[in-house]
């Protein structure tokens, strides 16, 4: 039985759908989230309400249903939270499942981390190898950082086996914060107004900025293939699309998959440029079988498709 940490949320129910269709019982937590995604309805599987800051709710959870393993994905919402609340939540739910994967004798707990962790790295593809700058210079980038460190470090010391899995930037049905371009643009285009939709804090986008933007779908995938692997060679994993992806291209995905859609982007690169071929190195994770099935022109096709099918995200 696999406990999946905020499970009912935008990774985290794609992941519970990856492992439930490759046979394996889960239990989803949620917190604040009420709904059940329709690809996830009728299936099997058990939901619980966890504030995973409390000390003792995940412990419970796990006891109840006899976990196995472990995935940690619940995120705190970002810029949202004072750094004092933001460093509670992240490193008290971070300790709280670590404990709770030891006193129910799990064998693996995943932890998602990010590629933001590259920050300050001019040039990719982007290796689980590379030595890492000792700052971090927005949230995301510090507790990832730290929850590799110290998840490891628990690892060590407890014999759970812990597995890091440093997340590309993630796009597709059920995200909501509106901040990456690729759903800025399919929602714009979906709403026949011009495209993207304007972003959080009034940041220009780009046309030549590039990043290793992953589909839900293939991030849950690479999650379930890491998490599920018989045997681990490393401890941390890329979970990426495997290249950089430009403002350009998903300028004109977008308009296939809606013709007439107009999209306006500023020429060249902006401030959040991350150097030279941006990408994830895949090495470690497609030797654990991972293929990513979605092209940039699929994914946004799919995300469309699922906007006109009434969603909200």
């Amino acid at each position: 039985m696999i406990l999946v940490t905020g499970g009912l949320g935008f990774i985290g129910s794609h992941t519970v759908a990856s492992l439930l269709s490759a046979g394996n019982d889960v239990v989803a937590t949620r917190f604040r989230v009420g709904r059940i995604p329709s690809f996830l309805a009728g299936k099997k599987f058990a939901v619980e309400t966890v504030d995973v800051t409390g000390p003792h709710a995940v412990i419970e959870a796990a006891l109840k249903h006899k976990i196995t393993s472990i995935v940690h994905l619940v995120v705190t919402p970002l810029g949202q939270l004072s750094p004092a609340e933001d460093y509670r939540m992240n490193m008290s739910g971070l300790i709280n499942v670590l404990e709770a994967g030891r006193i129910a004798g799990v064998k693996r707990i995943s932890i998602a981390s990010s590629s933001s962790i590259y920050g300050g790295v001019s040039e990719g593809p982007f290796r689980e190898d590379l030595d890492l700058r000792m700052r971090g210079a927005h949230p995301t980038e510090a507790f990832k950082k730290a929850f590799e460190v110290l998840g490891r470090h628990y690892g060590d010391r407890t014999g759970i086996e812990i597995a890091c899995l440093r997340i590309g930037n993630v796009w597709g049905p059920l995200y909501h914060s509106m901040n990456n371009l690729p759903s800025r643009l399919a929602h714009a285009a979906v709403k026949g107004q011009p495209a993207p939709l304007p972003r959080p804090r009034g940041v220009a986008d780009f046309a030549a900025d590039a990043l290793d933007a992953i589909y839900v779908k293939d991030c849950a995938e690479g999650i379930r293939l890491v998490h599920t692997a018989a045997k681990l060679e490393h401890s941390v994993h890329n979970i990426g699309s495997g290249r950089a992806t430009t403002g350009a291209e998903f300028a004109a995905a977008t308009q296939k998959a809606v013709p007439g859609t107009v999209v306006t982007l500023k020429d060249g690169h902006g401030p959040d440029h991350r150097g030279a071929n941006p990408a994830l190195d895949l090495s470690r994770v497609t030797a654990l079988g991972y293929r990513p099935a979605f092209t940039v022109d699929d994914a946004m096709a799919d995300y469309v498709a699922w906007l006109r099918a009434g969603n909200a995200f």
